[in-house]
């Protein structure tokens, strides 16, 4: 029987109850496809930062790093400045160059949707956003309010000289983050669009960007797009505004098929993608490199106050779960465990709080394990 060597970082808040159902209902397949996971817990998150001080180290980070998939619950905690902990998923998106953020943005039946009149079959594609570079490469500068002359001066200074433009002289505090993209950066993401898109049958990649404010990074953008497209013939591209997206997602959802998207935008616009197809319960997400260590999640927060309630809603977690089996190569479990979501929703009678039901954290994992096994 083939085994699969898999580090857990059920992280805080929701987390370890949402891994757990993850676990449970990939621990269930496994046998019946041949194979079985061992789970190597990791125990980095908000807990574990307060007791050492310790984010995540080189030598985790290391140990990550012989293995082909990560699955993590839920990372973030009031009692810690928003940042701190979260630069754990950071710190492994960089490490392992995963370049590649997968959302499934999709209206299972038996889901309603806050968008009026619209359905299942209007709302089912993919947003790839880049998620090495743009705005979240860390580069940037602060003096806050109080900071001395010559702290204010230099940040002024360094603004003045990165963009060429005048800052008010008597500011009392200035603060700035540089945002860049590369031509392989973008030719990669955007690349991986288009084999997406041609092995799903899909007939249209649609780019997002804001290139009539932020021309220099994002007309690069769309030349490297236009360059790649020609390899692709019958596949249509087409380019589109980050804000206008956000209206078209909620107007026209069913116009997309395969959208991709520099970081900080993908980041902003999957939000709301999740919102149309059900909620935050739903959507699971993959941080991917495809020829090295990846990593899968649900998109959703830790949500502290529901922490040991057994109330949150465990889905996207083992929807993540079933991404996961299918990047090691078992996808006929992940078969398994999509169609039992689908069915188990579109059946109606285990719903949780988020849903609209009464049911447990537990309940939702035990129906959906009970299914796939069928």
């Amino acid at each position: 029987m083939k085994e699969y060597k898999v580090p857990v970082i059920s992280g805080d808040g929701v987390g370890p109850e949402v891994i757990r159902e993850g676990k449970k209902v990939i621990d269930a397949v496994a046998p019946l496809e041949g194979f079985k996971i061992e789970w190597i817990h990791f125990p980095h998150g908000t807990d574990h930062y307060l007791k050492t001080g310790e984010i995540i180290s080189e030598k985790s980070l290391e140990e990550l790093g012989k293995y082909r998939a990560i699955y993590v619950g839920a990372i973030g905690d009031p009692r810690v400045e928003p940042g701190v902990v979260d630069a754990i998923i950071v710190s492994i998106r960089f490490a392992f160059d995963q370049y590649v953020n997968f959302r499934i943005v999709k209206l299972l039946e038996g889901v309603s949707t806050p968008l009026k009149d619209k359905g299942p079959k209007d709302i089912d594609f993919v947003v790839l956003r880049e998620n090495v570079e743009d705005f979240y490469i860390r580069v940037g500068a602060r003096a806050p309010k109080g900071s001395s002359h010559h702290q204010l001066s230099l940040t002024r200074k360094i603004y003045q000289t990165t963009f060429n433009v005048g800052v008010q002289t008597d500011a009392e505090e200035i603060g700035f983050h540089i945002g860049a993209i590369s031509r392989e950066g973008s030719r990669r993401i955007i690349k991986y669009g288009f084999e997406l898109a041609r092995k799903t049958g899909k007939t249209r990649v649609t780019l997002l960007d804001k290139a009539n404010v932020l021309p220099e990074m994002y007309m690069l953008w769309r030349e490297v797009a236009s360059q790649v497209a020609g390899n692709y013939p019958g596949i249509e591209m087409e380019f589109m505004y980050a804000d206008a997206a956000t209206m078209w997602f909620v107007k026209n959802p069913e116009h997309f098929q395969v959208v991709v998207a520099p970081n900080l935008f993908g980041d902003i616009v999957t939000d709301l993608a999740a919102a149309i197809s059900g909620g935050m319960g739903l959507a699971p997400g993959a941080n991917l490199n495809p020829e090295g260590t990846s990593m899968f999640e649900p998109i959703h927060g830790s949500a502290p106050k529901y922490t040991g309630q057994n109330i949150a809603n465990p889905i996207a977690t083992i929807w993540a779960g079933a991404l996961m089996l299918d990047y090691l190569g078992e996808p006929k479990a992940a078969q398994r465990i999509t169609r039992a979501i689908e069915n188990i929703l579109k059946a109606g009678k285990i719903r949780t709080r988020d849903l609209g039901g009464p049911a447990k954290t537990a309940e939702m994992g035990d129906a959906i394990a009970g299914e796939a096994v069928k």
